[in-house]
């Protein structure tokens, strides 16, 4: 156990997942080609699977809260990427809809992302990849959401 808290220390792992994901997320919002943030594109690739889906299941597979989701389907919708529908089983359930301009957006976007994807990978083996695919994953079992979000 000595060496694995030894070699936690060492590479430093907090600070160095941390400043990746600013980096990444600066470099992706500077991009001119793109119309969307990250969590837009997040939302219209979820809608791009499953179109009108509940707002809470958007939040959910975006592991984002109620206010959080809400926010971002507004914004969404304000540019014109979704729209929101009342559920016709439960009218307090709201279901989000990719709009014309949402479908068109989403097709460059998962462009962007296959380009970002590449560059992600470059000089690492497809095992390498899994594994860091895999050590991703886990954070999200080791460091469950609060119930309260």
């Amino acid at each position: 156990m000595r060496n694995k808290e030894a070699a936690a220390r060492h590479h430093r792992l907090i600070y160095l997942l941390n400043v990746a994901q600013r980096r990444l997320q600066r470099w992706m919002a500077a991009q001119p080609q793109n119309e969307v943030t990250p969590a837009q594109a997040g939302l219209l690739f979820i809608l791009g699977k499953q179109d009108g889906v509940l707002l809470g299941e958007a939040g959910a597979a975006l592991d984002m809260g109620p206010a959080g989701i809400s926010g971002l389907v507004d914004r969404s919708a304000a540019a014109r990427l979704v729209e929101r529908r009342a559920d016709r089983e439960d009218g307090r359930a709201w279901r989000v809809w990719l709009t014309p301009k949402g479908r068109t957006v989403l097709t460059q976007a998962k462009t962007d992302a296959a380009q970002i994807n590449a560059a992600l990978t470059d000089g690492f083996t497809s095992a390498e990849i899994d594994i860091v695919a895999r050590w991703l994953t886990s954070i999200q079992d080791k460091f469950p959401r609060p119930s309260d979000e």
